[in-house]
C-alpha cells in the first residue's frame, strides 16, 4: 500500500506539471501515434508486394503489431529509464535516490513515469480488436484474461532487459551507446521470427527474448496450434519473471557496488 500510495503521488504531480504546460502532453502523444502509425504504414507497404510474411497474412501481422503495441506503451509509462546513465550516474541523482528508504530501482521508474504512452497501448488494443473481427475468431470471456497475462509477461521481459541495461551503468561510465541497438533490436519481436535465420531466431527466444513482447504471445488468440511460435505463448509469464528477475538481481547487485558520484 506504501508504494501504491508513492505512485499515486507521483502521478498527480506528473499531473500538475502537465496542466502547467497541456501543448507539451498533447504534441507528446501525437509525436507517437505518428511514430506508429509510420510503422503500420510499412506493414501495409510490405504487404502490398507480397500476398504472406512466412505463412502470415497481412491481417494477422497487423494484429502481432497491435498486441505489440499494448505492453509497448504500458512499458514506455513505467519504465521509460532511457536516460538513466546521463541523469542518475553522471549527474550524481543516483545519490539523492540512495538517501530514501523506498527501492531504488521503483523511486527511478516513478521519477520517470510518462502516461500519454498509455496512448499507444489503446491503439493497440483498437487494432487487435479490428483485426479480431476481420479474421473471424471465436472469442471468450477467457480470453480476456489470457489477454491480461500475456501482456503482463510482455512487459516483464520488457522491464527485465532495459533494467539490466540501465543497471550496465553501475559498472561501466558509457553504456548509453547499447539503447539505439537494443531499442532497434525490439522491433523484429513484432514480425513472425520464422521469417529470419536460425541464428537471430535463437536470439529473439531465448537471449534477448523479444519474440514474446508481440509474434509469441499474440500467436495464442491466431488459433496456429500447430506453428513453433504459438507453443511458446502460454511461457510468456514465465519468462517474463525470469528475465525481470535477472534484470533485478543485475540491478540491486550494481546500487551495492555504486559508490556515489564523487567529484
Amino acid at each position: 500500500m506504501r508504494y501504491a500510495g508513492l505512485l499515486w503521488e507521483y502521478l498527480m504531480n506528473y499531473a500538475k506539471t502537465k496542466l502547467t504546460y497541456r501543448a507539451d502532453f498533447w504534441i507528446e502523444v501525437f509525436s507517437d501515434l505518428l511514430f506508429q502509425g509510420l510503422n503500420l504504414i510499412f506493414i501495409f507497404v510490405v504487404f502490398g508486394h507480397t500476398q504472406s510474411l512466412g505463412g502470415w497474412s497481412e491481417a494477422e501481422v497487423v494484429f502481432v503489431y497491435g498486441f505489440f503495441m499494448i505492453p509497448y506503451g504500458l512499458f514506455s509509462t513505467f519504465f521509460g529509464i532511457w536516460n538513466f546513465s546521463d541523469r542518475y550516474i553522471v549527474k550524481g541523482e543516483m545519490d539523492r535516490v540512495l538517501t530514501r528508504p523506498a527501492h531504488s530501482l521503483f523511486q527511478v521508474l516513478l521519477e520517470n513515469v510518462d502516461p500519454p504512452s498509455l496512448v499507444g497501448s489503446i491503439v493497440g488494443a483498437v487494432i487487435m480488436a479490428s483485426c479480431w473481427s476481420q479474421l473471424g475468431l471465436p472469442f471468450h470471456i477467457s480470453d480476456l484474461f489470457m489477454l491480461l497475462l500475456l501482456v503482463i509477461g510482455a512487459v516483464l521481459v520488457y522491464g527485465g532487459l532495459y533494467t539490466a541495461l540501465s543497471a550496465i551503468s553501475f559498472y561501466s561510465d558509457a553504456p548509453t551507446g547499447i539503447v539505439p541497438l537494443l531499442y532497434n533490436i525490439q522491433n523484429y519481436g513484432r514480425y513472425p521470427v520464422n521469417i529470419y535465420n536460425k541464428l537471430i531466431r535463437f536470439t529473439l527466444t531465448w537471449v534477448l527474448p523479444f519474440a514474446f513482447v508481440g509474434v509469441i504471445p499474440a500467436s495464442y488468440f491466431l488459433e496456429k496450434k500447430n506453428d513453433d511460435i504459438s507453443q511458446l505463448a502460454l511461457f510468456t509469464p514465465v519468462m517474463g519473471i525470469i528475465v525481470f528477475s535477472l534484470g533485478l538481481a543485475l540491478w540491486n547487485h550494481g546500487v551495492k557496488r555504486y559508490r556515489g558520484a564523487g567529484s
